[in-house]
């Protein structure tokens, strides 16, 4: 009985906070936002903005495979991790503990994970596969830099995934997830209209007989 007079009172409240505030369930979007995440004219910004951050990603990251950097994070323990992570600036002391208990003496793997995960972050943007994944994963990664005290482009970069994510209906429209996305389109429009006409022929025979 307890919980259900405990039960009807928080009801009340939400009901109260509901007419001040109205339903949040029931707003709508701003006719211009909407049109900025489905225009098929705004994809085109918003391509240019997948495909630019892609290939920044893909610069870092072929650094660290095959160019200058290559020895810092492939090779040598990942002595570019570890000096990274041992002599940066943490933007909190907890951070600055992870950094030297953790990453530290992990370096070597790490490094692969970080050369390697940027290259991939950066194939998936430019050619739009797995793109939210992809967005979501250069977040990630840019949190880990800017709490080890790497500001640099970071925020822009940061800028341009959350862009990504905010209108992935059209910045993934134009690219590989767009080229999957419109096969199953088309396979569901294939089985409706198959259906339809199923149905049809059967009412058909139904009425002949």
């Amino acid at each position: 009985m307890s919980n259900e007079k405990t039960e009807y009172e928080r009801r009340l409240h939400m009901n109260k906070v509901i007419e001040i505030f109205g339903n949040p369930a029931e707003r709508t979007t701003p006719g211009f936002v909407g049109w900025l995440r489905e225009s098929k004219y705004a994809s085109v910004a918003w391509l240019a903005v997948r495909v630019w951050v892609g290939i920044m990603w893909m610069q870092a990251g072929i650094a660290k495979v095959w160019g200058a950097e290559n020895s810092a994070f492939l090779h040598n323990n990942g002595a570019g991790v570890a000096g990274f992570a041992g002599h940066g600036t943490p933007a909190y002391s907890w951070w600055g503990s992870v950094m030297h208990s953790f990453v530290v003496p992990n370096a070597s793997w790490i490094a692969l994970i970080v050369a390697f995960g940027e290259l991939a972050i950066g194939l998936g943007l430019v050619v739009g596969f797995l793109t939210r994944t992809a967005a979501i994963a250069s977040l990630l990664l840019l949190f880990t830099y800017v709490m080890s005290g790497t500001a640099s482009v970071c925020a822009f970069y940061a800028l341009c995934a959350i862009i990504v994510l905010a209108t992935w209906r059209t910045s993934t429209w134009i690219g590989v997830d767009g080229v999957i996305s419109g096969f199953k389109q088309r396979r569901r429009h294939a089985a409706a209209v198959e259906e339809l006409l199923a149905s049809t022929v059967n009412s058909e025979l139904v009425s002949l007989r």
